[in-house]
């Protein structure tokens, strides 16, 4: 990174980060099939659950008020939960230790045909480990937003989308939210096209 210009320096990191992801084989098809997976899964009745830990959890919840609220015009709300509310949180992680503060929460509201957006930096966050095969047991497909090569969760996760390159959480997380709104424009699309 540049010393003289650590601003442009910054864009430029930024935008091959975004390069290396486009140029990925498994990159876009796998965000193609994140769409299918999303679409079916609405269509068919089911609900987005979304989660994450630090900056991953304000993009679970970022995806879910997309839904429940308005991305580009007005329509019927949409089934999303994330999982980020506080009391729940603290509640689990006393009473059962925070590798569980997500696979309660997939457990008391997963059901079969739901889709389960799980987002980690490090591919390797216990909580998310441990929602995942909670969400396979109950049904839920699960999408990973993944970084660092995947960690342990690109293997177990139905649609793992990887960022590539990026070994910083803030520039994994960039892509992230990109393919998050991609993802829903490319829905609402579907859903909605008079909204287009």
């Amino acid at each position: 990174m540049s010393q003289t210009d650590p601003v442009r320096a910054s864009f430029d990191e930024a935008l091959a980060t975004l390069q290396a992801f486009m140029a990925s084989p498994e990159a876009l098809p796998n965000v193609q099939r994140f769409v299918e997976a999303a679409s079916e899964t609405l269509a068919r009745g089911g609900k987005l659950l979304s989660c994450g830990n630090g900056g991953s959890m304000c993009d679970a919840m970022h995806f879910a008020e997309e839904w429940t609220g308005r991305f580009r015009g007005n329509r019927s709300a949409l089934p999303a939960i994330a999982f980020s509310d506080p009391s729940q949180l603290t509640c689990i992680a006393n009473d059962f230790g925070f590798d569980e503060v997500f696979a309660r929460q997939v457990e008391a509201l997963g059901k079969p045909g739901d889709l389960l957006v799980m987002m980690s930096t490090s591919g390797n966050s216990p909580n998310c480990l441990r929602a995942v095969e909670e969400a396979h047991k109950r049904g839920v497909r699960v999408v990973g937003l993944l970084g660092k090569g995947g960690g342990k969760l690109a293997t177990l996760v139905d649609i793992p989308i990887i960022v590539p390159l990026a070994q910083t959480s803030d520039r994994i997380q960039e892509v992230h939210i990109k393919v998050l709104h991609i993802v829903i424009e490319a829905v609402e699309r579907r859903m909605f096209p008079k909204n287009y």
